[in-house]
C-alpha cells in the first residue's frame, strides 16, 4: 500500500489545528500546488484524530482528505473519527440505544466543536463521515507500523482476516456498541489503548475536565511493579495510588510490545516536553497541539531504530492566536 521508494513524515493528532498543520508542512518542505500540499520525495502519514476540539476542524479535514486523495498522504482512524461514526450510526435494534455513540452530555461535549463548525455544511459532514470508513485502523508496512493508540497483535491478526486492508464498515461500527464483542475490543484497544481501573472505587478528574474511573496504561513495560510504573497519561496518579503494587493477575493482563518488533508510531496520549522516542522502536507523536503544545512529525527514512534527531515540530503559542 505504501511506496517503499518514498520517505515519510508521520504526523500526530491534529484536532482541528489547520493553521498549525500548514506551518508544520511548510517546515517539512511541503508546498501547496493545485490546492494540495505536496513534496517531491516524501509522503505524510497521519495518525488520526483530525476532528474535534480545535478551531478549524473543517479546514483540517479538507487539507488531509485532499492530500490523501491526491496520493500525497495516508491517514489512519483515530478514536475521534470512530466517535463521529458512532454518533451518526443508528444502534442495532433491541440494543436499548438510539445510536452507537449515545448523545449524552459528555459525548456531546467532545463532538460539539465539530458539529458546530459543520452546521452550515451538512453535505460536507455527510461526505466526511463516509470517508472515515476509508481510514484503516492500522497500517503494517513491514519495517514500521502505525496505529492510533495501541498495537495488539492478536486483535489485529483477527481483524485482518475479516478486513484485510484494516478498513471497517457500518456493520462493524454497529457491532462495536455491544460490550464484550470483537468489534468493541478492537475499537477500544487499537483506538483508545489499554487502561486499568483505579483502586477502591477512586475516580480522577483530568486536565480535560472529564472524570474517569480508569487510567491509561503503558503497553510496553517489561517488568512493572507498581501502578506508577505503567501510568501513561498527562494526569499523574495520587502518590499512594502510584506506589500501589500490581498483583500477578494485573501484570499478566498487561500487553507488551517487545523491543525487537518493528518501529511503531502512535498518537492519542497528550505527551509534553521535548519530543523524543519512548523506546528505540516506539514513539508517540501526540504532543497536545490543540492545548497550545506542539504539533509533531517524525521524518522516517530507512532507519530501523528511531532517531531522536528526526522529530520536527511547531510550537503552538497563545501569542500566535488560536491554532
Amino acid at each position: 500500500m505504501l511506496d517503499p521508494a518514498r520517505s515519510f513524515d508521520i504526523i500526530g493528532d491534529v484536532h482541528g489545528c489547520a493553521h498549525t498543520l500548514e506551518r508544520l508542512l511548510d517546515a517539512l518542505g511541503y508546498r501547496r500546488q493545485g490546492g494540495v500540499w505536496r513534496h517531491p520525495r516524501r509522503q505524510v502519514l497521519f495518525l488520526g484524530d483530525i476532528v474535534d476540539r480545535g478551531p478549524r476542524i473543517r479546514e483540517a479535514l479538507h487539507l488531509v482528505h485532499d492530500m490523501v486523495e491526491a496520493g500525497e498522504a495516508f491517514c489512519i482512524m483515530g478514536n475521534h473519527e470512530y466517535n463521529a461514526l458512532g454518533w451518526v450510526t443508528p444502534a442495532l435494534p433491541g440494543s436499548g440505544k438510539t445510536h452507537v455513540r449515545e448523545h449524552t452530555p459528555r459525548h456531546t461535549r467532545l463532538i460539539e466543536d465539530t458539529l458546530s463548525q459543520f452546521a452550515q455544511h451538512p453535505a460536507d459532514w455527510h461526505d466526511f463521515t463516509q470517508w472515515f470508513y476509508r481510514l484503516p485502523l492500522f497500517i503494517d508496512a513491514g519495517r514500521f507500523r502505525l496505529v492510533h493508540a495501541c498495537w495488539d497483535p492478536d486483535l489485529i491478526a483477527q481483524l485482518r482476516r475479516q478486513y484485510p486492508d484494516g478498513c471497517v464498515d457500518p456493520h462493524f461500527i454497529q457491532a462495536s456498541a455491544v460490550s464484550g464483542s470483537f468489534a468493541s475490543s478492537v475499537c477500544n484497544r487499537l483506538l483508545r489503548g489499554t487502561d486499568m481501573r483505579l483502586p477502591d472505587g477512586l475516580t480522577l478528574t483530568g486536565g480535560d475536565g472529564l472524570t474517569r474511573a480508569f487510567f491509561r496504561t503503558k503497553f510496553w513495560e517489561d517488568d512493572p511493579q507498581t501502578y506508577g510504573d505503567i501510568v501513561f497519561q498527562p494526569d499523574a496518579l495520587p502518590d499512594d495510588v502510584a506506589r500501589t503494587p500490581l498483583d500477578p493477575k494485573q501484570k499478566q493482563a498487561l500487553l507488551r510490545y517487545p523491543e525487537d518488533e518493528p518501529l511503531l508510531f502512535v498518537g492519542h496520549y497528550w505527551r509534553s516536553g521535548p519530543p523524543s522516542p519512548i523506546r528505540p522502536n516506539l514513539a508517540c507523536l501526540d504532543y497536545s497541539a490543540v492545548l497550545y503544545g506542539k504539533l509533531v512529525a517524525y521524518r522516517l527514512d530507512q532507519e530501523t531504530r528511531i532517531d531522536p534527531d528526526k522529530f520536527v515540530w511547531v510550537d503552538v503559542e497563545r501569542s500566535q492566536g488560536h491554532p
